[in-house]
């Protein structure tokens, strides 16, 4: 064994407790930082001397070489990754789905004084009391107005309703060229590591991002990540490069896995065909969950099932009531009478692109309003056959359907519109629940503890101090043998 053999001891020691006070203070300094995981050295006993073999020294035992920093290692658990991933998914579906239907419901405003259907009872009793007083021309005015104003309420809703759905349509377009970007950093990430842990090395920092990136992948489309090794060179706890995969709802891969991203190959890309599906290398396909699943379902373009709220199948529906009310209600104004003895002419038009004007000529003389069921100015039977419109209810209708009203239609709209909305805000709440407990437990394990982080600093700074102290006693052993021993006499 080497004189020196203390000091060499006491300098592993120092490196090794050096290498652990500056992980701490990576740890520190990232504390704030998303995605981090803490890290920490894993000291490791050097091997005794003598080592065991034929021309080993003969002394008793073995004699410690003291420590070393084996690896940096990062704190993280894969079982809670996957947890949260498959949360995330969930909850990522449901709180963009509640958010979509929130502002559906902002828009139809039901109910209330400013929406559809109070604007259809102020025009409802302004025919009752045109009934009642058919030769009043201030009554006639208020029937053209309320008219009106039905008209213009029709054409606000589908106009927003358009707008929102073409928001929508842009937010796939965006959420598809996110997913695609993490997709390509992903990839990147992987290659970078590929160059690297065949030498040797622990990429933490390079897992960290690559994870953080995974967790915001989760949130778009339901996904599963395999570890590859990267080379057989690379060290036991390499992490090597991610496979990723798309998963069904239940969490179960499909009959014939769907990879998005594979090791030596491009990344999947998503994309829109011409008929508004979700694509995959031009592939049509089918996601289970996720932000996009969401936006594509309250797009609604390609489900054909008219219980489902969607923008598509409100759109639909608002076009049909708004036709069906057009129709019906001008063919009971035109057996009625004006105020000149003359046939009724039509009270609304509605073009082709879905707008509801009032005919310009009853704006311009509302006298011309057939209120009278046989010409006399005092009659007004036609107009409470009008009021009596919303209430009717129609057999065998093309558009609205068997046995509904104009009201009852549009009740049921606002009604399935809110049981949609009321389970879209109770699976938003339940799902964020879970994945905020599984995530608060993920946090415990792998996020950076400040007070954690002292004592360790502590802990190190006493044990640096220590091997500091054993070298200086080292130290003075051997300067009272070089230059005070052997001196008697001299």
């Amino acid at each position: 064994m080497s004189t020196f053999h203390g000091l060499e001891m006491a300098k592993r020691a120092l490196f090794t407790q050096q290498s652990a006070l500056y992980t701490t203070g990576h740890n520190i300094s990232n504390a704030n930082t998303e995605g981090y995981s803490r890290q920490r050295v894993n000291f490791e006993t050097l091997p005794g001397y003598p080592s065991g073999s034929l021309n080993r020294p003969q002394i008793p035992g073995q004699l410690g070489q003291g420590v070393q920093a084996g690896s940096v290692e990062r704190i993280r658990d894969r079982f809670l990754d996957l947890q949260f991933r498959s949360e995330n998914s969930k909850a990522s579906y449901w709180e963009t789905m509640s958010e979509s239907l929130y502002r559906v419901e902002s828009l139809l405003n039901e109910p209330s004084e400013s929406g559809l259907s109070s604007t259809m009872d102020k025009f409802w009793e302004s025919l009752q009391i045109l009934a009642g007083s058919p030769e009043n021309s201030g009554a006639r005015s208020v029937v053209v107005q309320r008219g009106l104003a039905v008209a213009d309420m029709f054409n606000y809703l589908r106009e927003n309703l358009t707008k929102m759905e073409a928001d929508v349509s842009n937010q796939i377009e965006v959420t598809i060229g996110d997913a695609n970007s993490l997709l390509r950093q992903i990839s990147r990430i992987n290659d970078q590591i590929k160059e690297l842990e065949p030498h040797g090395y622990v990429t933490n920092d390079l897992y960290d991002q690559r994870d953080n990136l995974i967790d915001k992948l989760s949130g778009i489309v339901n996904i599963k990540v395999h570890r590859v090794p990267s080379s057989e060179s690379a060290l036991d706890i390499a992490e090597g490069i991610t496979k990723i995969e798309l998963l069904q709802d239940n969490g179960q891969s499909y009959p014939t896995p769907i990879y998005l991203l594979e090791p030596g190959e491009e990344p999947v890309q998503f994309g829109l065909n011409d008929e508004n599906e979700i694509t995959l290398n031009g592939a049509p396909v089918e996601l289970p969950s996720g932000s996009l699943k969401a936006l594509n379902d309250v797009l609604g373009k390609n489900n054909s099932d008219e219980n489902t709220v969607s923008f598509a199948t409100l759109l639909k529906q608002l076009d049909e009531l708004a036709q069906t009310f057009v129709e019906k209600f001008n063919e009971q104004h035109a057996q009625g009478k004006d105020m000149n003895g003359q046939d009724g002419m039509d009270f609304f038009q509605y073009s082709e692109d879905g707008v509801m004007t009032v005919v310009a000529s009853l704006v311009d003389d509302p006298n011309l309003v057939a209120a009278s069921s046989n010409g006399d100015s005092g009659n007004g039977a036609n107009a409470l056959q009008l009021s009596k419109m919303f209430d009717l209810v129609y057999n065998d209708d093309p558009l609205i359907g068997n046995g509904k009203s104009i009201k009852s239609f549009y009740q049921g709209m606002i009604g399935n519109l809110g049981v949609a909305a009321q389970e879209a805000n109770r699976m938003a709440k339940n799902t964020v629940i879970l994945r905020s407990q599984v995530e608060e437990q993920r946090m415990s394990v792998s996020s950076v503890s400040l007070d954690e982080e002292m004592t360790n600093m502590i802990k190190f700074q006493h044990a640096y101090n220590a091997a500091a102290r054993s070298m200086t006693a080292v130290d003075e052993i051997l300067d009272r043998i070089i230059n005070n021993m052997g001196i008697v006499g001299r």
